[in-house]
Formats: structure tokens, C-alpha cells, sequence
């Protein structure tokens, strides 16, 4: 179900359920840390020391939002859909997924988006903040910035990262 490939210093990794719109289970999160917990696993993926990049190939829904908002840059297909619908099931966000979305998109859209249920198609998300970048092909597009980072020095790279406030998420 979770994919990972490492080339050089390139780690993918890819959530493989096509079925089931690559929701996770229990069993995906414990292969991504060793919890099954949301938050522990964005928070882990916030705190990595490198680049990381959300290469989103359709739509991202409900709590894997967690995981593309704790990554560095997220780049979406032009037909990616973006809506996390918690208030109309009855749940709450993870911990930090609203704060993480307010700092992309501001408090109003955030509310938007958790509270009135707003479905974003992948131009809006552009326009807003959500994603950074619409690509095509969304793997060559993350490899491309992946390998232009990994030109640079390790310690550098995480420097920048730390002054930039990746830190901070």
C-alpha cells in the first residue's frame, strides 16, 4: 500500500490504493512511523531536515491533508480536487492541520475549507496558497526540485529549511 524507492538521495514515497483514493489505514500510518497516529506522523514529516514535497496525483481529502501540509511544497495534477470535509462528518481536524492550512491560506480560508466544506479544484488552490506548483506529471516535477536541492549542501539545505520556518511546522 505505501510504496517507497530510494535513488541516490531521492526517497519516494507513494500511496498506492488507487481503490480507495489512496485514503490511509492504521496499517499504512504504522509503515510511515511507529504510531498510528495522524498528528505524530505529519509532525514527523514537518521535522524531517530536507525538502519535502507533496506530489499530489488526484484528490486529497480529510486527514491526508495532514501529511501534504506538513511537507515543504506540494504540486498537484490540474485535475486535483482539494476538500477536508470535518465539520459536516463530525469530526475534528488534526491538532495541526489548522494552523498549517491558516499559514498557507489565511484564517478565512481555512474556515472555508473546515467549516463550510469548500472543495477547491487545483487552480484555486494555486491562486490561494494551498499548492505551489500545477504539473502534469507531478513525480518528474518533485524529482526535478528534489535533485536541484540535493545539488547543494546538506547543511546549507537545512539552514535555509530552518530559516524559512520549517522549524516552526
Amino acid at each position: 500500500m505505501i510504496d517507497i524507492v530510494r535513488e541516490g538521495g531521492i526517497w519516494t514515497l507513494t500511496l498506492n490504493r488507487p481503490d480507495k483514493a489512496n485514503s490511509l489505514t492504521a496499517e499504512m500510518l504504522e509503515r510511515l512511523a511507529t504510531s498510528p497516529l495522524w498528528e505524530r506522523v505529519s509532525a514527523a514529516v514537518a521535522a524531517l531536515p530536507c525538502l519535502t514535497i507533496a506530489a499530489l496525483n488526484g484528490t486529497l481529502a480529510g486527514g491526508a491533508f495532514g501529511m501534504a501540509l506538513a511537507c515543504d511544497l506540494r504540486i498537484a495534477v490540474p485535475s486535483a480536487r482539494f476538500f477536508y470535509p470535518v465539520a459536516k462528518l463530525g469530526f475534528l481536524p488534526q491538532p495541526s492541520d489548522p494552523a498549517r492550512m491558516a499559514a498557507l491560506i489565511g484564517p478565512a480560508r481555512t474556515k472555508l475549507v473546515l467549516l463550510a466544506g469548500a472543495r477547491l479544484d487545483a487552480e484555486e488552490a494555486l491562486r490561494v496558497g494551498l499548492i505551489d506548483r500545477i504539473d502534469g506529471d507531478v513525480a518528474g516535477a518533485a524529482r526535478r526540485l528534489a535533485e536541484d536541492a540535493l545539488a547543494g549542501d546538506a547543511a546549507n539545505l537545512r539552514a535555509i529549511k530552518a530559516m524559512c520556518g520549517g522549524a516552526l511546522r
